[in-house]
């Protein structure tokens, strides 16, 4: 088996390395040179004694309010400056929201999440979205949101509202970051995670593979992500859906096993986190999606459709997760 150096790690007596308060980008560099084989025994080995292998988080998202966002990230069909089929909508209504949460509760979710597409919420905006988390965690789901960058005080109002979790993706390496958005900076996203770090929410946060980085910007991602302190309780690893009318529609994909490497590099270096096979899983063979579990996924977006992506159907998942006898937590 290769060697992972060990700048930042003790050794135990049977030479399994120990990992010290960080990592390094050569260390998880060095996760992606592994044989295919030798990598996922070890992030299964992490796996295993951190959560049962055989259980799968399920969460579903909505979009409450979509297209006309004014930033310019590359990928996003929500984006107002590109020229893609998604349309501006209103914020939904209180009563949809409390629907479609009752339905993916029905449906085996755990965990209802809602998606604005903002630079940021307004403070009006903000007093509804609170009614819907109050509403949603009133049907005993967990509730999780993505809004945008956040302003001085409003991670605390969401906190007050019962908020459980709050996604904002790193998106990439910060070196890549200026490749992908010029809108704001990789800085910024750090900054709303402190927000909400410190407002007492959980993290949600991970990023997008295949945007035409290197393995290094994967690499990088994922040390930036493994060394927040603590690292997010949910992981997203989403393999880039190209949208006609974005700057990365004709973006080449990923090569399959490397989106797994990324898995395992997750999984390994974020032991205890929820890592979640997010976007791009409706054009996953089940071959490929069984991998992803097998180096460490455990947690899935689950419903017919992401924020404007689809997304396999519950009875499909339903079917594969008999086949490989995975159960809901």
């Amino acid at each position: 088996m290769n060697a992972i150096p060990q700048a930042d790690a003790l050794m135990r007596d049977d030479a399994t390395p120990v990992r010290s308060a960080r990592w390094t980008v050569a260390e998880v560099e060095a996760l992606y040179q592994l044989p295919l084989m030798d990598l996922i025994y070890r992030a299964q080995q992490v796996h295993r004694e951190n959560f049962d292998a055989n259980e799968i988080q399920r969460s579903t998202l909505l979009s409450v309010k979509t297209g006309g966002c004014s930033e310019d990230c590359g990928y996003c069909s929500q984006a107002a400056r590109y020229n893609t089929e998604t349309e501006r909508e209103a914020l939904l209504p209180l009563d949809e929201v409390i629907a479609a949460a009752q339905v993916a509760k029905d449906k085996g979710a755990s965990r209802f999440c809602m998606g604005a597409a903002w630079r940021g919420p307004k403070d009006k905006d903000l007093a509804q979205v609170g009614a819907m988390i109050r509403a949603v965690k009133g049907l005993g789901l967990q509730t999780c949101v993505t809004l945008g960058m956040l302003k001085d005080g409003q991670a605390n109002e969401l906190k007050e509202a019962g908020l459980d979790y709050y996604n904002h993706n790193l998106d990439t390496d910060a070196s890549f970051y200026g490749q992908v958005i010029t809108t704001h900076k990789h800085a910024d996203r750090i900054d709303t995670l402190g927000q909400v770090r410190a407002a007492g929410i959980k993290v949600c946060s991970g990023g997008i593979i295949g945007m035409g980085e290197s393995r290094r910007n994967r690499a990088a991602l994922i040390v930036q992500l493994a060394n927040l302190d603590p690292p997010p309780e949910s992981v997203p690893i989403n393999n880039l859906v190209p949208i006609p009318g974005t700057p990365l529609a004709n973006v080449a994909p990923i090569d399959n096993f490397e989106f797994v490497r990324t898995i395992a590099a997750a999984r390994i270096t974020m032991p205890t986190s929820f890592v979640r096979l997010s976007a791009g899983r409706q054009a996953m063979a089940e071959e490929l999606q069984a991998l992803c579990f097998l180096a460490g996924a455990n947690s899935i977006f689950y419903g017919d459709k992401l924020l404007t992506t689809g997304n396999p159907e519950a009875d499909r998942d339903e079917a594969l997760f008999e086949k490989l006898g995975l159960r809901p937590i």
